[in-house]
């Protein structure tokens, strides 16, 4: 038996859930609101305070950490046999304005995390392994969302990337230098052994099922547009009401349609307007004009195409009826994915291997995996955390929720015998095994808090 898998089964150590949730707690205090959430935007002073703590935290850890030109942050720990690609983890630091103290982060501390217990451990992998601090994830500073992930996997150019401009003008590539983390690493074109993400469940689902872990089985595609409806703007008192051309009256019929088509095409389907601007805003002012913007998500590529032609010809029947005009815009399109058999494999056996509570997810939201998924075998696993995670209304998770998730990822890929496809980079026929070539579930759950997470 290989020597690292003797020493997890006769120490029975489990990660350190004290220092985690102390990590957790000292991000969190960078941005920090009044209400226990976080705003820590994307390339800001608050997120370089945060990225220089988790640079701190891995070279600590003994890792060499690397960064692109696109602010990514790379903390590798070095394996037996450096050929072979990174086993990868990652998530992103930054937030929403009225972010959580989770979201992301969790993922990113969890893999650090993992990295200190194998330490303690004094366990080498035969494969590095690599942590990373995607940028820009959210998107609420500079669109689009999962950028820096998505410069990596080659979604967005460089250059194009680098251009992109804030509310007040200033450009990803400037911000990046404000900050010190526009890095001298190349982006794209680097192998990936695996690449695994954990991340606290974003919905009601695993609380409501009484379930631990979220084994994400895919994510929803995403199709966004911006709606902008043109009427005549007129005073409210002399113009009678059927002489109206009401760019708000035709806005609300558009997003009963957008939740009537949500409702019609169950399971797995979303329809949300969540930006809506009636112009000139004025309390007496009949509408003139408004602009919405229109999210929808499924898993089947074809029920998105008939919920969006669906809510189309009700925006041009309703523009006709009231008199008005449209511009629909496409602003983003995100085609819906399925995470490789054997990495979900992976997380399902960590989980039973662990005795915890689980069930089978999609992903509602974006997330850096599925860009990742289209440079190598991929997987994700949702944490029970009782919170809304993207924003600060949320119930304060007690420290026991964080190691469950963590001993799942430590534990993901200690399925027997889980192969990777052959792929590009001549990792045909090799397995996931950050512990030679073992490939043996450590069978007891107290155990098992260290196995190796090659996420």
């Amino acid at each position: 038996m290989n020597a690292a898998i003797d020493v997890l089964q006769s120490t029975h150590q489990h990660i350190n859930r004290d220092r985690l949730w102390q990590s957790l707690m000292d991000l969190a205090k960078l941005g920090a609101t009044v209400k226990g959430g976080v705003c820590r935007l994307a390339l800001t002073d608050l997120d370089r305070q945060a990225r220089d703590i988790f640079v701190r935290w891995c070279e600590e850890a003994g890792c060499t950490v690397s960064i692109d030109a696109v602010g990514n942050i790379f903390a590798r720990r070095p394996g037996r046999n450096p050929n072979l690609p990174p086993v990868m983890t990652g998530s992103h630091i930054d937030t929403q304005p009225t972010g959580g103290k989770f979201d992301g982060c969790f993922g990113v501390l969890a893999g650090v995390e993992v990295l200190r217990t194998l330490n303690d451990l004094g366990v080498e992998t035969e494969a590095p392994l690599e942590v990373v601090v995607w940028t820009n994830e959210e998107g609420s500073r500079f669109a689009p969302c999962m950028m820096g992930s998505g410069v990596f996997a080659e979604k967005f150019t460089l250059e194009e990337t680098l251009t992109k401009v804030d509310a007040e003008g200033v450009t990803v590539g400037e911000a990046l230098n404000a900050i010190g983390y526009a890095g001298p690493r190349k982006v794209s074109g680097h192998a990936v052994g695996a690449y695994f993400e954990a991340h606290i469940e974003q919905g009601p689902i695993l609380e409501d099922e009484r379930k631990t872990i979220g084994v994400v089985m895919g994510a929803l595609g995403q199709k966004w547009f911006d709606l902008k409806l043109r009427g005549v703007e007129a005073h409210a008192g002399p113009t009678p009401m059927h002489l109206r051309k009401d760019a708000l009256v035709g806005a609300s019929v558009i997003v009963g349609a957008v939740n009537r088509a949500a409702l019609g095409h169950q399971p797995h389907a979303c329809g949300t307007v969540g930006c809506l601007q009636a112009y000139p805003g004025s309390r007496n002012v009949i509408p003139g004009e408004v602009r919405m913007t229109l999210d929808f998500r499924h898993l089947e590529p074809a029920r998105l195409d008939s919920m969006i032609a669906e809510v189309r010809e009700v925006i041009e029947t309703t523009c006709e009826e009231h008199g008005l005009t449209f511009e629909l815009t496409p602003t983003a399109d995100f085609p819906p994915l399925y995470f490789d058999k054997g990495c979900v494999e992976a997380v399902r056996g960590a989980a039973q291997g662990l005795g915890l509570s689980h069930m089978d997810i999609v992903s509602g939201a974006g997330h850096d995996a599925i860009f990742l998924a289209e440079l190598g075998p991929a997987g994700m696993s949702s944490c029970l955390a009782k919170a809304v995670s993207a924003t600060t209304k949320s119930k304060t998770p007690h420290p026991m929720i964080w190691p469950p998730g963590v001993r799942c990822c430590c534990g993901r890929c200690w399925r027997r015998r889980m192969r990777l496809p052959a792929v590009n980079w001549r990792l045909e026929d090799q397995r996931i095994a950050g512990f030679g070539s073992a490939h043996r579930r450590v069978g007891a759950a107290e155990g098992c808090d260290l196995l190796l997470f090659t996420y």
